[in-house]
């Protein structure tokens, strides 16, 4: 690609920032944030110009959160659960109505195309629909039966946990910052979350429209900093920590979060496998893998970055899919016509293209792609796609998190699932066939938390229904379901015995009774309690 590519949009062209985001806006969002340390710069990533400076949290600011959260908590966790969830059907009509406002915080603070920045904006107002629909049946006290039928019982009565601490990811930092948050807060919880400090402004936003739609004010706390200084003093005032992020980070969190004895979720790594089985109708297939390895510039936690295509239709799949990735559209502007947009920032930038010069020089080939474009922007890098990638390269084995991805041939669907289960990781999975029942028998077959049949990701983790996690060095836990909501509560037993029938009777030959109680126990077997 060059400067006079049609394939490349921006080029010359007037990226100021939206009208929308003014220097009021920035400012007034900044000043949300719980920080009197120093500041940080945050850019326009487009750019690199700087947008505002960021308040940063000392220990004492995060303490401080933590209390005036922990106040509004109590009184919130007294509302009944159907006026709470009033706030967020105010909440949803607001996110809906504000979308636009959202993506350009969005795109400014991240550089992502305009696409993909809506599509984010989405996000909250589903998982906010999901909840509002299943959050009164699922915190609904529960009768069950006691041990002695008639005279006793027992209720399970689901209580919030308190102050739960969220650390977001800058990938999607309006998603994660308040989609995580939506079910603990309709739980009954409060909210201290510490988004990137790269992305700090579209969550910051998105909690100030929740504050409008009636979220009792302090209830959401905000705090920023580097992990290492403020995750330490976050998760020990914490009742519980929801982390998305690196696998190496999350080991860390959830060792600390272990030794308080404290609940976490953990979204962590993937290098994510795609098996395209013979039969697959390439057209459907090849834009659907586009998105599914180039959408967010490579940066979302499930996309794909392993590509596993049968011997017998290899140079084919290969040839469709090289050629979609040569001619995606990439370009700085705040419009729709990108489909690729930038990485966060250039530290990224120079590590994404690190991985394919390690790659290149241990033997793998560029099919296309391959360099960074400081000529459009910072942290812009070609959508790539390599072939011949081994175990003993970084990006054979190691999470990428950028627009790159390997394309592998195989010789028989056994071999294909051993190849997309040998990795440390296990977050989601993508299989393509012209036959479902046959594309199901291999998804069982494959160690993902998420398995995606004739889609690359978004259909796994846009069925807000079901639970999304990993498995193996990918997470612990899951977001979504209604185990993303009941994750954020503790279960209390409340038991009731209404007359005293428990033990032996005043003069009653104990053997007598454990013999009873033994004949009992065989009875109620029998009854099927």
């Amino acid at each position: 690609m060059t400067a006079t590519d049609p394939r490349v949009l921006g080029i010359g062209a007037d990226v100021r920032r939206p009208d929308s985001v003014t220097d009021e806006l920035l400012q007034r969002l900044v000043s949300r944030v719980r920080g009197s340390g120093s500041t940080w710069e945050l850019t326009e990533v487009y750019t690199g110009e700087t947008l505002v400076e960021l308040p940063q949290s000392t220990p004492a600011d995060i303490e401080a959160a933590f209390a005036e959260a922990r106040a509004a908590q109590e009184l919130w966790a007294r509302w009944p659960v159907a006026k709470r969830v009033e706030v967020f059907k105010r909440a949803h009509t607001l996110l809906v109505d504000n979308a636009l406002k959202v993506a350009d915080l969005i795109q400014v603070e991240s550089g992502k195309n305009r696409r993909m920045a809506i599509e984010e904006t989405c996000d909250p107002p589903m998982v906010m629909s999901y909840y509002i629909r299943r959050a009164e049946k699922l915190l609904k006290p529960k009768k069950h039966a006691g041990p002695v039928p008639v005279v006793s019982g027992a209720t399970e009565v689901r209580v919030p946990k308190g102050v739960v601490g969220i650390i977001a990811p800058w990938n999607f930092p309006f998603a994660t910052g308040l989609s995580d948050a939506i079910p603990a807060l309709i739980a009954g919880n409060a909210v201290v979350v510490k988004p990137d400090n790269k992305t700090a402004l579209s969550p910051l936003f998105g909690i100030s429209l929740l504050e409008e739609a009636g979220l009792p004010k302090g209830l959401f706390q905000v705090v920023c900093g580097e992990g290492p200084d403020v995750g330490p003093t976050l998760i020990d005032n914490a009742d519980y920590v929801m982390f998305t992020g690196s696998t190496a980070t999350g080991r860390v969190i959830g060792e600390r979060a272990g030794r308080n004895l404290i609940g976490a979720c953990l979204e962590l790594g993937g290098k994510n496998p795609m098996i395209v089985l013979d039969d697959v109708p390439v057209e459907e297939w090849v834009e659907s893998a586009s998105f599914g390895v180039f959408g967010n510039t490579g940066q979302i936690c499930m996309h794909i970055e392993r590509i596993y295509l049968p011997e017998s239709r290899y140079d084919e799949l290969k040839a469709a899919f090289v050629e979609r990735a040569a001619n995606l559209k990439i370009g700085a502007a705040y419009d729709f016509g990108p489909e690729i947009g930038s990485l966060v920032s250039p530290d990224h930038c120079e590590r994404v293209a690190a991985h394919v010069e390690d790659a290149v020089a241990k033997g793998a080939t560029v099919l296309t792609g391959g360099r960074a474009r400081p000529d459009i922007g910072p942290a812009f890098f070609e959508p790539t796609v390599l072939e011949g990638v081994t175990t003993d390269m970084v990006c054979g084995v190691t999470e990428t998190f950028g627009p790159v991805v390997a394309l592998h041939r195989y010789r028989t669907v056994d071999e294909a699932i051993k190849l997309a289960n040998d990795t440390e990781y296990g977050l989601n999975a993508s299989v393509w066939s012209g036959d479902i029942a046959r594309a199901e028998a291999v998804a069982a077959r494959i160690e993902s938390g998420n398995v995606n049949i004739n889609d690359a990701l978004a259909t796994a983790y846009a069925s807000k229904g079901s639970p999304s996690g990993g498995v193996k060095q990918s997470g612990v836990g899951a977001r979504h379901g209604d185990q993303g909501l009941l994750k954020y509560t503790d279960a209390k037993n409340v038991a009731v015995l209404k007359k005293q029938v428990m033990g032996a009777r005043p003069g009653q030959d104990y053997g007598a009774y454990v013999d009873q109680m033994l004949k009992s126990l065989k009875l109620m077997r029998k009854l099927g309690r």
